[in-house]
């Protein structure tokens, strides 16, 4: 039986008896006493120089592929991670039509403008249309975003199929609380500019959307936040696909977190620097992994 600090919250000398939103894989734990406990977490890096900022920036996108590639989220030559290039901002950084996630290198990237144009790179100088429909649509309509990520991964294009948005069955799940939209139209491989700026009307401000009969979409201010949501929104596809079957199953419907309790969680889990330093670890192992090799 669990002890009651864990099925209940618990108050302090002021009464404080509200979950912490500092603290959230603590339960019992006061807002009061988190703060104290809780450290000051890092953050991206800065850089006065923006050509030191985009050859940083084009390590960390060679790094997100490596990551794609030990995931299993490629499918033949599908799929794409752009970034906004930091010194012409209105151009992108993407990976080169044909060559595998897990052998792209930061030389291997190729810089793309808003007319489709291949402007830099390396030597494979083939842009994926599809890419440059989707992602520069979404990277001219939100400036915000420095980085947006798509692939048909399992069980997101599974989930997909279902024409419907996630329910918040999860912790992890109420990161996408009221910021993920459902696009509810799957007009073929994704060749024409209109249907492009379809989906990022789409979007909105939100950081995901779920095309329907084709796979996951997230965007980022940062890299990092960008392939985390990815990541995280696949897993929930995972755990929604297998808690609606099990329920099924046995004649129920999955639990569902309440509004209130979804919206305090996400304003832990869901936002911009939560998906930055959520994305470390991953980082981390993959440059453990794979050495210097994608740096090149």
């Amino acid at each position: 039986m669990a002890p009651p600090s864990a099925v209940s919250p618990q108050q302090d000398a002021n009464h404080d008896s509200k979950p912490s939103t500092i603290a959230p894989h603590e339960p019992g734990l006061s807002e009061s006493k988190a703060k104290v406990q809780m450290p000051k977490f890092p953050g991206p890096p800065s850089f006065p120089d923006k050509y030191a900022e985009r050859d940083y920036l084009k390590g960390r996108l060679a790094a997100a592929f490596r990551i794609f590639g030990k995931y299993g989220y490629d499918e033949g030559v599908a799929g794409h991670i752009t970034l906004r290039d930091p010194v012409q901002p209105d151009t992108f950084w993407v990976n080169p039509f044909g060559v595998a996630f897990s052998l792209i290198r930061k030389e291997d990237l190729i810089q793309v403008d808003h007319e489709g144009n291949v402007i830099d790179g390396g030597k494979v100088r083939l842009l994926n249309s599809a890419a440059f429909m989707i992602h520069g649509a979404v990277h001219k309509a939100r400036p915000d975003v420095m980085c947006a990520a798509h692939s048909h991964s399992i069980y997101g294009r599974a989930f997909c199929s279902l024409g419907r948005k996630l329910d918040m069955i999860t912790q992890d799940s109420c990161s996408f609380h009221n910021d993920h939209v459902l696009y509810e139209s799957f007009n073929g491989i994704v060749l024409a500019e209109k249907e492009g700026r379809n989906i990022a009307s789409c979007l909105g401000d939100k950081k995901a959307a779920l095309l329907q009969n084709h796979g996951l979409l997230t965007v980022g201010e940062t890299i990092e936040a960008a392939i985390f949501w990815f990541i995280s929104l696949e897993k929930c596809c995972q755990a929604q696909l297998a808690a609606d079957a099990a329920a099924g199953g046995r004649g129920h419907e999955t639990v569902k977190i309440n509004d209130d309790d979804a919206a305090f969680t996400y304003k832990t889990i869901g936002t911009p620097k939560a998906g930055w330093f959520s994305a470390k670890p991953l980082f981390d192992v993959i440059e453990k992994e794979c050495g210097a090799d994608f740096l090149q």
